[in-house]
C-alpha cells in the first residue's frame, strides 16, 4: 500500500488534472447553470458589510451538504469550508468575497435588486455593484465540483467566503484582518491562496494578472477644517471653512501632478464628501472633507500623506483656520508573489486559452485580500464579465454596473485548475 500510494502522489504531481479526468471537465461545465441561478439569487438579496447573514446561512448549508467541515460565524458572518483530499498534501485557499454596496440599482434585470436600508444615516439601496455575488456563485460551484473528486486533491482545500470587503462600519471590525485574526489561514495551516475580480471592463473568457504590486494600499483620511461663524452678507466678520476647504483641495491635487514621480507607480487623491453649514446665508464654523489616497509604492504613500499634512494645515493658516487629517489604512498593496505567479500561470492558459491570458498594469483600487498576501504567498488575477462586443461598460460601484453571466464558468475552471496544480506539483 506505501508504495502504491507513492506511486499516486508521483502520478498526480506530474500532471495536471485536465489530463487526469476529463469527468471533472465535465462536471465543471455542468455546474454553470447552478453558478447563475445563484448568483441570482445573492444578485437579488444582496446585504451590506458585516450584515451578510442571509448570504452565510445559503453557503453554509451548500457547502454542508457536500459534506465539508464547515466554520461559521468568522469575523461576524464569514464562512470556512474545509474539503480534505483522499491523499496527503499542502494546503491551499480559494477566497470569495460576500458583501454589497450601498447603490440604488438603475439597471432592468429581472433578478435586479429592490432592497432599501439606511446607511450612515441616510436611505439608500443595497446592490452587489462589485461583483461580489459572482465570486460567491463561482466559490460555491468550485467547492461542490471538487467535491465530487477527492481522489485527485493531494491535500486540503480551504474554502474562504469573506464578509466586508468593501470595509466595515464605523466603530466595528471585520474584512479579512479580522479572519487573519480569527484564525482562517491556521487548522490547517494555508501554504497558498488565491483570489479572483470579475470586471465589467473585459471581455468574457479572457484572465489578465501583474506579477508583484497590482492594486493599491487603500488610505482613507478625514480633514477636519476650523474656521470662525459668520453672516453670509459679511464673511470679512469670520473665517470661512468652505473657501478653506476648497483651496486645501485644489492643493492636495498638486501633490499629484506637481510633487509625484507617476514615471514610478500611479498614485491618487480623491475627496469623495464635503459637509459643511446649515443654511445659505450663514457661514459655517467648520467644515469636513473626507477621501481616499490610492498609492502603489511605499515611498510614494509615505511622502504623499506627509505632504498633505503639511499642505492641509499650512493653507488653513493661512486663510485664518485650522485644518487637521485623521488617517485610517483599509488595505495594504496587493502583492502577487513572484515564485506563486510565475509557477500557476500555466494553470490560468491552461484554463482560458493561452491567448486569453494578459499581463496588464497595476490598478489604483484596493483589495482588502492584501492582507492574506501579507502572511503567505497568494495571487490575484482579475476575470472577464463584458459581454463580447460590448462598446459600453459600465464602472464597479455605480447603478448601472451589470456583469454577463457567461464570465462565472472560467471562474470555476480557473479556481479548480489552481487548486488542483498547485496541491499535485512537486
Amino acid at each position: 500500500m506505501k508504495y502504491f500510494i507513492t506511486f499516486l502522489l508521483f502520478f498526480y504531481s506530474s500532471i495536471n488534472f485536465s489530463q487526469v479526468d476529463k469527468s471533472l471537465l465535465s462536471d465543471i461545465k455542468s455546474i454553470e447553470s447552478k453558478v447563475i441561478e445563484w448568483r441570482h439569487y445573492f444578485h437579488e438579496n444582496p446585504e451590506l458589510s458585516n450584515r451578510e447573514f442571509n448570504t452565510a446561512k445559503k453557503i453554509a448549508d451548500h457547502l454542508k451538504n457536500l459534506g465539508l467541515n464547515v466554520t461559521t460565524n468568522v469575523a461576524h458572518t464569514g464562512v470556512i469550508g474545509v474539503l480534505e483530499g483522499d491523499l496527503p498534501g499542502k494546503v491551499v485557499a480559494l477566497r470569495a468575497d460576500i458583501d454589497a454596496l450601498p447603490v440604488t440599482e438603475r439597471n432592468d434585470l429581472p433578478f435586479k435588486s429592490i432592497v432599501k436600508t439606511t446607511f450612515l444615516g441616510q436611505e439608500t439601496g443595497v446592490m452587489h455593484a462589485c461583483g461580489h455575488d459572482t465570486h460567491i456563485a463561482i466559490l460555491m460551484g468550485v467547492a461542490e465540483v471538487l467535491s465530487k473528486h477527492k481522489n485527485l486533491i493531494q491535500g486540503t482545500i480551504k474554502f474562504i467566503f469573506q464578509p466586508a470587503e468593501e470595509g466595515v462600519p464605523p466603530g466595528e471590525v471585520g474584512g479579512a484582518k479580522q479572519m487573519i485574526l480569527e484564525g482562517v489561514l491556521k487548522n490547517p495551516d494555508v501554504n497558498a491562496i488565491f483570489g479572483l475580480h470579475i470586471g465589467s471592463g473585459s471581455p468574457v473568457g479572457t484572465i489578465s494578472y501583474k506579477p508583484g504590486g497590482t492594486m493599491a494600499a487603500v488610505e482613507r483620511f478625514v480633514v477636519t477644517v476650523k474656521g470662525k461663524q459668520t453672516h453670509g452678507s459679511k464673511p470679512w466678520g469670520g473665517v470661512d471653512p468652505i473657501y478653506i476647504s476648497a483651496k486645501i483641495i485644489d492643493g492636495f491635487q498638486s501633490i499629484i501632478s506637481r510633487e509625484s514621480d507617476l514615471t514610478n507607480e500611479a498614485a491618487v487623491i480623491t475627496v469623495g464628501k464635503i459637509s459643511s453649514g446649515v443654511r445659505f446665508n450663514i457661514i459655517p464654523e467648520s467644515a469636513e472633507m473626507i477621501g481616499t489616497v490610492r498609492t502603489l509604492d511605499p515611498g510614494m504613500r509615505t511622502k504623499i500623506t506627509r505632504r498633505m499634512n503639511e499642505m492641509a494645515r499650512d493653507i488653513a493658516i493661512a486663510y485664518g483656520g485650522t485644518a487637521t487629517i485623521d488617517w485610517q489604512s483599509n488595505t495594504v498593496i496587493t502583492y502577487n508573489d513572484l515564485a506563486l505567479t510565475q509557477q500557476m500561470l500555466p494553470s490560468l492558459e491552461a484554463a482560458a486559452g493561452k491567448e486569453n491570458v494578459s499581463l496588464v498594469k497595476a490598478t489604483t483600487g484596493g483589495e482588502d485580500f492584501s492582507y492574506y498576501q501579507e502572511e503567505i504567498p497568494g495571487l490575484y488575477f482579475f476575470l472577464g464579465g463584458m459581454t463580447p462586443g460590448n462598446t459600453e461598460a459600465f464602472p464597479h460601484h455605480t447603478p448601472d454596473f451589470k456583469i454577463d453571466d457567461r464570465g462565472m464558468l472560467l471562474g470555476v475552471k480557473s479556481f479548480c485548475h489552481l487548486a488542483l496544480d498547485y496541491l499535485n506539483a512537486n
